[in-house]
């Protein structure tokens, strides 16, 4: 069988493992010479593949391949938020002119929802044209909205971990800042990232699993309004003298003056206002049962693109599930995606399997209302036992260099570009 060439990208918000995932892809492959030939990179994804942008991952060093395991985000070949929707046919007809002209028969997407429908639309389109292309999604969101709600599809997607690992930890340390500057600050408010789905705000509670904290969490579906965050608060200060607010980007504080992306998201970075100052605004209007002053912290982009905080666990399934993706390649085919389940028993272990591609495009998962505790507040301890095991109980072994991080960087070499210039569809 003669070999055929390989495009690897991904798109959507990276996360500290998402490269990880792209070595797992990178190195499964090079085991098989004589099935896949030259790995490109499309470059932001699937606008590089668009624009036939494709970085030659063949002709990078060795090392740069290896320190892919600890180079979080999406520098190493960049990602994008482009999604292909049914009427953008001359999109669907270049990518089927790239795969032909470059000799493409295997196409990997590593993303969240939007990526996996867009590499079900590319095994979708490259099956009615009769192209020989196997297409196969590689889970990754911080948000762990991929997948249903059951848990059958996929137990948890990369990226989730890290995130829940990097929250455990920032808690602790604003615990030690609030106990500290209570009498001058006691409120704290802390901003996490989750749009539509709590998984991150909850994830908090790893911080003080014994409840022991002053903390109170605040998840989009928590469905709490402004005056009772408030009553709760100085409940709260009451009782203890301080309080430290978790609050989800996607709580419900009115309107934000939101701004949003391609994907048809809320882009929390770029809104007017944010979350976490309207209620801080709120809660010093209305006053405190305290002396002082509520401040607050939005945690930025550091939750999905911080080395140091990736959880060593999520490291190995990014990179398993990534050498998965090409096994299914090999011996199931096109319009799989890879996936990881949970084994049931007393020790944290998981599997790896396939689940169809458009199964996943076209889910969605919510977080448990079982998970919620009674008080809309809080999470119960059975989402502390499904959360726990994914953060790991290590450090990651960053690499320095003069007391830098060393990051994955790769040398421009391009496939040589066969094909007129093309602009993307959704830019006219």
């Amino acid at each position: 069988m003669k070999s055929k060439n390989v495009i690897i990208a991904q798109s959507g918000g990276p996360s500290p493992v998402i490269n990880n995932s792209l070595r797992g892809i990178i190195d499964a492959c090079r085991a098989y010479p004589d099935v896949f030939g030259t790995l490109y990179a499309g470059w932001h994804g699937i606008e590089g593949v668009l624009k036939e942008e494709l970085l030659n991952l063949s002709a990078q060093k060795e090392e740069e391949i290896a320190l892919l395991k600890n180079t979080p985000a999406a520098g190493s070949i960049g990602t994008c938020r482009y999604k292909l929707k049914d009427h953008q046919t001359k999109d669907f007809d270049r990518i089927v002119e790239v795969f032909r002209a470059h000799n493409i028969g295997y196409f990997f997407y590593i993303g969240g929802n939007d990526s996996q429908h867009t590499a079900w639309k590319v095994s979708e389109i490259c099956r009615e044209q009769g192209l020989d292309v196997v297409a196969v999604g590689v889970p990754k969101t911080i948000d762990n909205d991929v997948g249903d709600s059951e848990f059958q599809l996929i137990d948890h997607t990369p990226g989730y971990g890290s995130v829940a690992r990097y929250w455990s930890h920032v808690v602790q340390n604003a615990e030690e800042e609030n106990r500290g500057s209570s009498p001058a600050d006691p409120v704290l408010v802390l901003q996490a990232m989750g749009r539509k789905i709590g998984y991150i705000p909850a994830a908090a509670r790893l911080a003080d699993p014994e409840r022991r904290t002053p903390l109170q969490i605040y998840m989009a579906e928590s469905k709490v309004s402004l005056a009772e965050l408030a009553d709760n608060v100085n409940d709260q200060l009451k009782r203890d003298g301080r309080c430290l607010v978790v609050i989800s980007e996607g709580f419900d504080v009115g309107d934000l003056g939101e701004v949003k992306d391609s994907f048809g998201h809320t882009n929390f970075g770029a809104t007017k206002m944010s979350v976490y100052q309207t209620v801080i605004n709120y809660l010093n209007q209305v006053g405190l049962k305290a002396r002082g002053a509520a401040r607050g912290q939005v945690m930025g982009t550091d939750q999905r693109d911080t080395a140091i905080y990736a959880s060593t666990v999520d490291l190995e399934e990014a990179y398993q599930v990534g050498r998965k993706a090409v096994d299914i390649a090999l011996h199931d085919g096109n319009g799989w995606m890879a996936t990881l389940l949970r084994v049931p028993g007393p020790n944290y272990t998981v599997r790896y399997d396939k689940v169809p591609l458009e199964k996943v495009a076209l889910s969605e998962r919510t977080f448990p209302e079982k998970w919620i505790a009674p008080n809309r507040i809080d999470v119960t301890d059975e989402f502390l036992d499904y959360v726990r095991p994914l953060i790991g109980n290590d450090w990651p072994s960053v690499p320095l260099v003069n007391g830098l991080q060393r990051f994955t960087r790769f040398e421009p070499i391009f496939a040589e570009q066969k094909l007129e210039k093309y602009t993307p569809q959704a830019y006219e």
